[in-house]
């Protein structure tokens, strides 16, 4: 994998840039829709092939259950499995074994958990979770890491931090002697919850080890808005100009331009299509909610200025009539539309930074969606 920065904005962090892996090129600042258990749900790899995405996302720990490593082997990865020819990034799955698991046992290597699916008993290790990661042909890996929930006092967080790095060590070291680390590259992740002396002591403990880049976890997990940004820009400050940094699960336009300003190349989150599915659109003029009686008889497109397939061929009506009526086909449409915008979104973020216009569309997108809209 190799990296480089293509332009910076001349009054923040923001820059625009590109990561170059085997399987494509990934125009950054980049958004990544969110294929946990290789599938964006609601839509087919056809739809995500469509919507051209330079990157998707999966998940280890459900990958891992279902369906399973022997099946990924035998499938040639996940890439064959579900025939997506472009890089994918998996997450280590640490932040699901966490929130998802009715038993989940800290230990010194790694991390003892029971299924969610059907009890059973698993471990995972700095070292196991990249070997599943291998099988599964992850264009850019994650670091075993371990998520705190928020709140956490300073205590929890600091035994949290030395895990964290320890395991980043454990990771880097297996990484290096028992892969192609030009295939699969492997980042590391920095936690401290929102205690700003922690944040700092994580990136500059993980900087000692050139991992080919840097993700901030560990944030968007119920904190306040304000402190959000305080302690995301903080530790976005620490990580080192050379390397794509990535905000873990951030998916609101706002959120992802604040990020952007204080230097963010990569972003995902299921945001953007649960809401869909739960009926929250995404549009050039705020957001708008399907199920609202106010569009039952609006006979105007969902965005005007939207050039995708729905905003083409239907009207608010008929995508109320659609979800209001159960249909499976709402919850396509919403999901498609609310990938476009987000894909169109990045793209004219990434053309305002190359053009010198980055404030410019920061203020846009402020009127719009800068009132606590999502």
């Amino acid at each position: 994998m190799q990296f480089r920065v293509i332009a910076k904005d001349k009054t923040t962090a923001a820059r625009t840039g590109e990561i170059v892996t085997a399987r494509g090129r990934i125009r950054t600042p980049v958004f990544m829709p969110v294929a946990t258990r290789g599938a964006v749900r609601a839509l087919t790899v056809r739809d995500v092939d469509e919507l051209a995405f330079d990157i998707i996302l999966s998940n280890t720990y459900h990958l891992y259950l279902r369906p399973g490593v022997e099946v990924l082997k035998q499938a040639g990865g996940l890439h064959n499995f579900m025939k997506f020819s472009g890089p994918i990034l998996t997450d280590s799955g640490g932040f699901q074994v966490f929130s998802l698991s009715e038993f989940c046992r800290v230990l010194d290597d790694g991390v003892e958990f029971r299924s969610h699916v059907d009890g059973s008993l698993h471990r995972f290790t700095p070292e196991s979770v990249l070997d599943i990661q291998r099988v599964i042909g992850s264009d850019i890996m994650m670091v075993l890491d371990q998520c705190t929930d928020y709140p956490v006092d300073e205590k929890q967080a600091r035994e949290a931090v030395e895990r964290t790095v320890r395991w980043a060590r454990d990771s880097f070291r297996h990484w290096q002697e028992n892969f192609d680390t030009e295939a699969q590259a492997l980042f590391a992740i920095v936690q401290g919850s929102v205690y700003g002396g922690l944040r700092r002591e994580c990136c500059d403990r993980l900087r000692e080890l050139p991992f080919p880049g840097y993700a901030v976890g560990g944030l968007s997990v119920g904190e306040p808005k304000e402190l959000y940004r305080e302690i995301a820009g903080l530790t976005l400050s620490r990580l080192p100009d050379d390397r794509p940094r990535y905000m873990m699960g951030v998916g609101s336009p706002m959120e992802i331009l604040h990020a952007i300003r204080c230097g963010t190349d990569m972003f995902d989150s299921v945001m953007p299509t649960r809401i869909a599915r739960n009926g929250t659109l995404f549009t050039s003029g705020g957001r708008v909610n399907i199920k609202s009686s106010a569009v039952e008889s609006d006979s105007g497109p969902l965005d005007p200025g939207c050039g995708c397939y729905v905003c083409r061929s239907f009207t608010k009506s008929y995508l109320r009539h659609l979800y209001r009526a159960g249909e499976i086909s709402a919850l396509i449409y919403n999901t498609y539309h609310n990938l476009y915008f987000m894909n169109t979104f990045m793209n004219e973020i990434r053309e305002s930074i190359a053009g010198g216009r980055f404030a410019e569309a920061y203020n846009k997108w402020d009127a719009v969606y800068g009132n606590g809209d999502i």
